[in-house]
């Protein structure tokens, strides 16, 4: 492929947008602010789990964006780019609230887990044939407060937002192993979580 046919990351509008707020556009950044004010929130309360915290990541999210905008060469998706931000003030918080120290950024599936694959129940059926989508959301994302942080992270930008693995991995400034390894791990502990949860719930209907 060459330079030419490759798909430009950036929206013409975004562009502009980028351009203005670089040179202290105030009206042009608080434009790209509004486009993702409200995922960067969601994704920030996912991690922090809950509102107040959301809020101060928030908050330095576009703050540092603003005051690095420069550093942004557009090689990458904007959103890629402001939600790795989020990333990493979501999880430096983190780090002082329960003194969780230094996170290795490059994970590696050990030979329990990669063994857990193979150990967890299999559901008798399909859950959607007897629970209603808000309340398979609902369980999901209380199974998800249980995840680490780095994990939770990994398994939000991936299955939530739906970004790419090289996405996620570049979002997250960690190799794309790092990323399949942190995800397979939220999975497989989602997973089992679910597993118990359905079959607590099938034991007390049949009782």
């Amino acid at each position: 492929m060459t330079l030419t046919d490759q798909k430009p990351t950036l929206s013409c509008e975004e562009s502009l947008l980028i351009a203005r707020a670089r040179k202290r556009d105030a009206g042009a950044f608080t434009d790209l602010v509004n486009q993702y004010e409200r995922r960067i929130y969601y994704f920030a309360k996912r991690i922090m789990q809950n509102d107040e915290d959301a809020e101060d990541v928030l908050q330095e999210t576009f703050l540092k964006a603003y005051e690095h905008l420069d550093s942004f060469q557009g090689n990458s998706k904007f959103y890629t780019w402001i939600i790795r931000i989020a990333t990493n003030e979501a999880l430096m918080k983190l780090r002082k609230h329960r003194n969780h120290g230094t996170v290795s950024l490059d994970e590696t599936l050990t030979p329990v887990e990669d063994m857990a694959k193979r150990e967890i129940a299999v559901w008798d059926d399909n859950p959607e044939q007897r629970y209603s989508q808000r309340e398979i959301q609902r369980i999901l994302q209380q199974a998800s407060e249980s995840l680490r942080p780095t994990c939770r992270a990994v398994f939000i930008l991936r299955d939530v937002e739906e970004l790419s693995i090289e996405e996620t991995a570049e979002a997250l400034g960690i190799s794309i192993s790092a990323v399949k390894s942190r995800l397979l791990r939220a999975r497989l502990a989602l997973r089992a979580r679910l597993t118990h949860h359905f079959k607590s719930r099938h034991a007390e209907i049949s009782s």
